[in-house]
């Protein structure tokens, strides 16, 4: 968004237009700031899709807290509709709370010990903690905690109360709200109506949809409401499972959606309704049940959205993938989708250098030819070739100096080369000089499994799929290609090879290069790369030739000196993402200067790695990789991403995407300290947090502000922190 800045103001929903009179530039609130990943998509009847926040921003705060709502609809697209999973307190009033069990999102447990009792829940015996045996003042000291244990703790302590409907509704004051009514028959069997309390509180709270998978009460409620206000949905659970009302399996109910119109306007399905996933997580052809509800006038909204859940190997862990597979795939799209995460249904159009690393080494071995295809086919604008050399000195494209990386060579009969090198790497290695060509050729190609430890492994169909390519090949199959814009060679070790195996792998390069036409052409760009200077001394002389130097440690600083160095024998650097972004327990801790001072003296700057997995992010991204990507690149001005799965980064600048709402507000001056449940942390005169993660900062500006307005009854400081951070974008 050029010549525009997105501020906060006052700490509250009011927003407004501020014109900077010193550079013209737009002060605008988070709203004007955002775009809905709808926005381009044309539905089938018409209707425009909306992102339903499942218990706000449950995918990191704890659902259904101020907090997790707030930053929803902070973060959302404009007319993001908020979820609350209704409850009956003993009092008959409406909270908002995931389950009808207590104890897993709360700390009901420490507060009530030993009063958990065992219901009938649909005809199962359920032990637990139970808001029928509380009322609205016993639960004022139970606070909300995050029920996936899987997800961060670190909001825990905050002291999220639990929220009534009128609560979310005066307070979140979202664009929609989304009432579930899961369990209406537990409640009746203990004299409490959820029909009487819907019915109640509709005529103070505007609500937007109503759902439920009892189909009993949707029929009970559906001449009550006018479906231009409010449309009722009914909800899908696992097609094994029984209808109450009807004692049919929710499979078979979806064979008879003329039924289902007679008192609903929409159904609401879990995704795999959609699009199957066979039992080695790939999908199966997409099922008609969209278009089937189409044709019976239904809205089909989709359920089960979370970016850290791992879900089929076709969307290579890249949570946007998955939701154009159902809003944007060229044959149906739903209505809506409901998600732990609704930042990832948004995305951001820039101008970006994408980088293989090895390839799509995310979805297929590395450096094989399989990899370097799907590279260019995922929109790749420069495909790599880190350069080996066999013993009989050809260079070849490899992840590693160590052929133990990307194959099965332990396996082979090639094990008992395994030797130490110490000034090379530690511990028992495989080396690829040690074999020749036609050696490494018969070698079995093994993927990448960075995250193994977290039972993540990548695409299992293509695990040793396809073959490795020498440099002459790589570079001959980059000129086929008519999207390409280049191609980076990477040398490492070129001293070591030369001293002590005999092997001239710069000689090599420069050899392949002039081989392949590339001293004399200039549609492909060449880029060498290496961490060692004297390598790329060696290139400089060569004008077309962009010298990339490799900084492999992780930088919080350059000096000045420094970089001048740099600027002797490279025209570009890359830089890791700690360097950026430092991190701490998995939070961002700061914004580094690395890439201005870089940036300062006209040295482009790529960063890497960027990869799908949600576990190689901070939390600050939401687990989402789009969101990564667009912080860096907004935040930072960065010239490329290198990243192991090429097609993320390139859907993230196309066509079909749009902006992202994330944003960096406030200086780092006049900050104060406080302390924070996980360790002693900044924050600004307006309680906003600004040292742990840039995510807080949203999340604080609600909480500790009204916080703050609570204690001290004034809120004035935050209106004072909106016009200082006005003075200092004019200044």
């Amino acid at each position: 968004m050029e010549n525009e800045i997105c501020v906060w103001h006052k700490c509250a929903n009011d927003s407004k237009f501020v014109d900077d009179a010193t550079n013209g530039a737009k002060i605008l609130d988070n709203r004007s700031c955002t775009l809905g990943l709808f926005k381009l998509i044309s539905q089938p009847h018409g209707l425009r899709g909306l992102v339903v926040a499942h218990g706000g921003f449950s995918g990191l705060l704890p659902d259904s807290s101020l907090a997790a709502y707030s930053l929803a609809v902070r973060l959302g697209v404009p007319d993001v509709i908020v979820w609350c999973d209704v409850q009956l307190t003993k009092d008959a009033i409406g909270i908002c709370f995931p389950d009808v069990k207590l104890q897993n999102a709360s700390n009901i447990a420490n507060v009530y010990k030993g009063k958990d009792k065992v219901y009938l829940v649909n005809g199962v015996p359920t032990r637990g903690w139970f808001p029928i045996d509380y009322t609205i003042n016993d639960l004022a000291n139970v606070f909300l905690t995050q029920g996936v244990y899987s997800r961060t703790d670190k909001f825990d302590g905050n002291g999220y109360a639990i929220l009534t409907v009128e609560d979310v509704f005066t307070q979140v004051k979202p664009p929609g709200l989304w009432l579930n009514i899961q369990h209406d028959a537990f409640y009746a069997q203990h004299n409490l109506s959820m029909r009487s309390y819907i019915l109640s509180v509709s005529k103070s709270v505007v609500v937007s949809y109503i759902s439920s998978p009892e189909v009993n009460f949707l029929r009970g409620i559906a001449a009550r409401f006018n479906p231009k206000i409010t449309k009722l949905v009914f909800r899908f659970l696992k097609q094994t499972e029984i209808e109450p009302t009807t004692n049919q399996t929710y499979g078979s109910l979806l064979g008879n959606l003329t039924f289902i119109k007679t008192f609903a306007s929409g159904i609401l399905v879990p995704k795999d309704y959609i699009w199957p996933i066979d039992a080695s997580k790939y999908l199966l052809p997409h099922t008609s049940h969209v278009a089937d509800a189409h044709k019976e006038g239904l809205e089909v909204f989709a359920s089960d959205f979370s970016n850290d859940v791992p879900y089929s190997f076709n969307y290579s862990y890249d949570p946007l993938a998955e939701c154009l597979h159902f809003i944007d795939n060229g044959d149906f799209s739903v209505d809506g989708v409901l998600s732990d995460f609704p930042i990832t249904p948004s995305t951001a159009i820039v101008d970006l250098k994408v980088i293989s690393k090895n390839g799509a080494s995310g979805d297929f071995p590395s450096c094989t030819n399989l990899a370097y295809q799907q590279a260019i086919s995922d929109g790749a604008d420069v495909i790599d070739c880190p350069v080996q050399m066999s013993k009989d000195g050809t260079p070849f494209c490899f992840s590693s100096i160590n052929l133990m990386d990307s194959t099965t060579t332990v396996q082979s009969n090639y094990s008992n080369y395994a030797m130490t090198i110490p000034e090379i790497m530690n511990g028992y290695r495989i080396f690829a000089f040690n074999l020749t060509w036609d050696e490494i050729q018969t070698l079995t190609p093994a993927i990448s499994n960075p995250f193994s430890r977290y039972r993540m492994f990548r695409n299992p169909k293509f695990r040793n799929a396809g073959n490795f390519l020498k440099l002459s090949d790589f570079l001959a199959l980059a000129k086929k290609s008519t999207t390409l814009s280049g191609v980076l060679i990477s040398i490492e070790n070129a001293a070591y090879l030369a001293e002590k195996q005999g092997l001239g792998v710069t000689d090599a390069v420069m050899t392949a290069l002039k081989a392949g036409g590339y001293d004399n052409q200039t549609d492909l760009k060449v880029m060498i790369q290496s961490t060692n200077s004297s390598v790329l001394m060696k290139f400089k002389d060569n004008d077309k030739y962009e010298i990339v130097y490799k900084i492999e440690k992780s930088i919080h600083d350059a000096s000045n000196t420094s970089v001048e160095d740099i600027k002797k024998f490279a025209d570009s650097v890359v830089i890791n993402k700690e360097s950026v972004f430092p991190s701490n327990a998995a939070f961002l801790t700061k914004l580094t200067v690395v890439i201005a001072k870089l940036q300062a003296f006209k040295l482009p700057v790529y960063v890497e790695l960027f990869s799908n997995e949600f576990v190689s992010q901070a939390w600050d991204f939401f687990s989402d990789a789009t969101v990564e990507i667009n912080s860096f690149v907004l935040e930072t001005g960065i010239s490329g991403v290198i990243t192991d799965f090429p097609e993320t980064a390139a859907r993230y600048r196309s066509k079909l995407a749009v902006s992202y709402n994330i944003f960096f507000l406030v200086s780092f001056s006049n900050i104060a300290s406080i302390y924070f449940p996980f360790g002693p942390l900044k924050y600004d005169s307006c309680g906003l947090l600004q040292i742990t993660g840039f995510v807080v900062l949203f999340i604080f500006l609600v909480g500790i502000c009204n916080l703050l307005a609570v204690f001290f009854t004034n809120a004035c400081r935050c209106n004072h922190l909106s016009q200082k951070i006005v003075a200092q974008e004019k200044t």
